[in-house]
Parts: structure tokens; C-alpha cells; sequence
């Protein structure tokens, strides 16, 4: 039977439902915002359903996505329990996730997404035990049980997979290797509540959970104050996101469903856990320059052809027979996609 995280469940009672998706979606399509009439804190919807720009020079190839319901039924075979025990005997420490980082500097987690990279401080000193767990899985540290290949793995859990949830005003929820909010990782940890942090602003860092201390690798980052997820400390703050723009702009990507699914799939590339001295506020970078002698019109912005064909060592791939996803990568027509070395 499919697990769905507590905060999917609960963000989808209080939506209200879905007893008119098939309007909610056409009208998401047209923008004038009939599908969050019900949530009544949503505010100009045609501006919250806008599409973010597309870069001069750059087109978006929209990949196609199988349906949620097809994609359910392959998870049935999922080997979603362990085996075998934890590797790590359920407890991972700070000291092993930060391994080889150094000691100078605030701990910045660096988010590489298909719209934007996002910046965010890690509350290393409050919520230690968090931390660790979202940067032992960040780094390939500590290890994580595959549903798909029924083991163990110790390679990062992020890399390569999408936000699956989005909420204007309100989240954008990701880290779930499978893609549709119902991975678990073989194991969970127990909340972190610590009394000066509470969901008061966007752009927070925090877990997603199962249930009462039920956090595994799922995530969360807030686009506005949420306190009514401050009720009963069961979401733990873990962080601070600082250039909440690009929050902004995946929060309002065209989405359908009762499950608040980007219609194309906004892709975690890689999650990069560094040292920064001043913070995410330091790390915020300019685009790259292009490589020089080239311009955005050699540059093609194109859908991957299957699943597989480009997956980077290290990432963990999708479950056998998932839709083709577009990693929307740069690169000259006819290169190969660059390859990214891991932490």
C-alpha cells in the first residue's frame, strides 16, 4: 500500500479537495485562478500561475510525464522495507556528514535547480542531528535504502531528482527519489523543534514528515509564512534560503491535480554542501560567463531522450520504465552533457 508523507495529506485536506480538477486544470492553463478559489490565501491567482521567463536566446522543451496513476502502479513493486538493518545502526553524526568541508565558514547547502540555484544556510548549531542527516544524504554519506534496487545505497539522494510539489504562497516540496511524494529512505529520524525557529517568512529550510518524528530525506522550503505548520513542531527547521526569487518562481510553475504536480518536472541537479564565510548571503552567485567565442543561440535547451541516457555517476536514477525527464542542461548541439564531479 502506497505511504503518503503526513504533510502531502495534510496540505491536500486543506486544499479543499479536488472535486473540479479537470476545470482547476484548464483554468491553471488560462490563469485566471478558479483551481485555488477554494484555498482563500492565495492572492492574485493569474499573477501567482504566470510562467517564469524563458533566458533571451534559450526555448524550453516540455518532456512528457506518464500519469500519476500509471506511475502508482509500477510503485507496487516496490521493495518500499528494508532487508536488512541500517547500516548505521539508525544514528548519524554531524561530524561524519561535514567530513573533509573544513571548519571555516557557515555551512550553505547550494540547491542547482532548472530554474535557479538556491542558496541556503544550514542551522548546523540548533538542529544538529537534521543537519547531519540532510548533508550525510546530500554528500552520499549516509546511506539510504533504494525501494528500486532493494539495498542500501551511499550515493547522493538528491541529485537528479524534482520538486513534486508546489504551492504558491505557500511550499515547494522535493527530495523524494521517486518523484511522487511516496519514497522513504529505510529509516527516520526524530523532530528537531527549537523554540526560536518557527515557519514566520519564506524561504525556511525544513522537513517534510510521515508523521510524530517521521522525517527520512524528504524536504520543504516555505514561499510565506506558514504557522499553522507550527501547531505541533512536527516540521523541522533546518535552514534559510536567501535568494527566495527562484522559490518564488518554481512555486508558480503550472501545476495539476490534487497533488499540486508541476506539469513539467522542475529537476533538483545536484545539491552541493559547502562552507561559506557570511553565509548563503555571500554564496549568491551571477550566471556563469558562456565559454568564450559562444553565444545563447549555440546554446540548445533540449529534453533528455530517456531517463538513463545521460544519468551522472553518482545520482540515483529513476524507477524502471519512469517518463522522460528534461534536465534541461546547457550544451552545444551535438556535445556531450558536461559531467559534474559529487562533493
Amino acid at each position: 500500500m502506497r505511504r503518503t508523507p503526513h504533510l502531502l495529506l495534510f496540505l491536500a485536506l486543506a486544499l479543499g479537495g479536488c472535486g473540479g480538477c479537470e476545470e482547476d486544470a484548464a483554468a491553471s492553463e488560462e490563469g485566471n485562478g478558479e483551481g485555488f478559489a477554494q484555498r482563500g490565501s492565495v492572492g492574485n491567482a493569474e499573477k501567482i500561475l504566470a510562467r517564469p521567463r524563458t533566458p533571451d536566446g534559450y526555448e524550453i522543451i516540455e518532456a512528457p510525464r506518464r500519469p500519476a496513476r500509471e506511475e502508482r502502479e509500477e510503485h507496487q513493486n516496490l521493495v518500499r522495507e528494508p532487508t536488512s538493518p541500517d547500516p548505521h545502526g539508525g544514528s548519524f553524526s554531524l561530524d561524519e556528514a561535514v567530513e573533509g568541508l573544513g571548519t571555516d565558514g557557515t555551512l550553505v547547502a547550494e540547491l542547482n535547480t532548472t530554474l535557479g540555484t538556491i542558496f541556503c544556510d544550514l542551522y548546523a548549531e540548533k538542529v544538529p542531528n537534521t543537519v547531519a542527516n540532510f548533508i550525510g544524504l546530500a554528500r552520499g554519506k549516509r546511506r539510504w535504502w533504494d525501494a528500486r534496487a532493494a539495498e542500501w545505497r551511499r550515493r547522493p539522494a538528491y541529485d537528479g531528482t524534482t520538486f513534486h510539489r508546489v504551492i504558491p504562497d505557500y511550499l515547494i516540496q522535493g527530495g523524494d527519489y521517486l518523484g511522487d511524494g511516496s519514497g522513504t529512505v529505510g529509516y527516520t529520524i526524530p523532530n528537531e523543534p527549537h523554540a526560536e525557529l518557527a515557519h514566520d517568512r519564506e524561504g525556511l529550510l525544513c522537513m517534510a514528515t510521515e508523521g510524530e518524528d517521521g522525517n527520512g530525506a524528504q524536504f520543504f522550503i516555505t514561499d510565506g509564512a506558514t504557522p499553522d505548520l507550527d501547531e505541533d513542531d512536527r516540521f523541522t527547521i533546518f535552514g534559510r534560503c536567501r535568494n527566495t526569487d527562484i522559490v518564488e518562481r518554481i512555486a508558480r510553475v503550472p501545476q495539476e491535480g490534487e497533488e499540486n504536480r508541476p506539469r513539467t518536472d522542475v529537476m533538483i541537479e545536484r545539491v552541493r554542501v559547502r562552507r561559506v564565510r557570511g553565509g548563503a548571503a555571500n554564496a549568491v552567485r551571477t550566471p556563469p560567463q558562456l565559454p568564450e567565442g559562444m553565444t545563447p543561440e549555440d546554446l540548445v535547451r533540449s529534453a533528455s531522450p530517456g531517463p538513463n541516457e545521460n544519468a551522472i555517476p553518482g545520482r540515483p536514477e529513476r524507477h524502471e520504465g519512469a517518463s522522460p525527464f528534461d534536465p534541461r542542461t546547457f550544451r552545444r548541439p551535438g556535445e556531450e552533457r558536461q559531467r559534474v564531479e559529487g562533493n
